[in-house]
């Protein structure tokens, strides 16, 4: 049984995800920008886990803020407003996925440009020490290689549940598995990261496929103007 606080908790994140689709019922844009603010990095690093790829990651999150935003009056607080996003997005990027695929075994699409493609991002840390920023860099882009080479079905368990920080109820509720094979996946995605990381760079992972600054308020403007608001 949840205690009073934890109620609480629970019934004011739920009065406030009614409140902001209440507003942006209303075409309040403030309301949509404060709702993509708010998901913008878990939708992305969802998105990616699925395609592995940073460009393609961002489109489907926009497609899938332009669909969610499209059926909004469907949204009833059965869930949080975070999970029903984010389960739109994860079928938004499993669609793309096949639709890929499908275009690649008919040779629609170039081999090479099927493959994941690693972008260096930049870090809130880059001028501070040129050499620890360095270092950082190339933990993150092993983390960020080694989690895209995870099969499939082990990768999106573990960016919902490691890098995103989702609950096994959360994690199995998005992917429509049940919490056994959650963990079950869960561990041998960490089996197999165990064998191209150092057991060290664990404490880090919160800052892999970052998703913020311009590239969130781009993202943010791109979906208010899909919905007819002005920049």
């Amino acid at each position: 049984m949840l205690g009073r606080k934890a109620q609480t908790s629970v019934s004011d994140a739920v009065l406030d995800d009614m409140d902001l689709v209440s507003r942006a019922l209303a075409r309040d844009a403030e309301a949509f920008r404060t709702i993509m603010k708010r998901n913008n990095q878990r939708l992305y690093r969802i998105a990616r886990g699925v395609v592995r790829d940073d460009a393609e990651a961002e489109d489907i999150v926009q497609e899938a803020y332009l669909r969610a935003f499209a059926h909004l009056a469907a949204f009833r607080g059965g869930s949080s407003l975070s999970t029903w996003l984010s389960r739109i997005t994860i079928n938004e990027a499993l669609g793309r996925l096949r639709r890929n695929r499908r275009a690649k075994g008919a040779g629609l699409v170039p081999t090479e440009a099927a493959e994941a493609e690693i972008i260096r991002f930049p870090r809130k840390y880059d001028e501070i020490d040129p050499e620890r920023t360095m270092a950082q860099r190339q933990i993150l882009q092993l983390v960020e290689q080694a989690t895209d080479n995870l099969p499939e079905a082990f990768r999106t368990v573990f960016v919902a549940r490691v890098i995103e920080g989702m609950s096994v109820e959360e994690t199995a509720e998005l992917l429509g598995l049940n919490h056994q094979t959650v963990k079950t996946r869960l561990h041998r995605a960490r089996a197999l990261l165990r064998k191209e990381l150092d057991a060290k760079i664990g404490p880090i992972l919160l800052d892999a496929f970052p998703f913020a600054g311009r590239r969130c308020d781009r993202l943010t403007s791109a979906v208010l103007r899909g919905l007819g608001f002005p920049d």
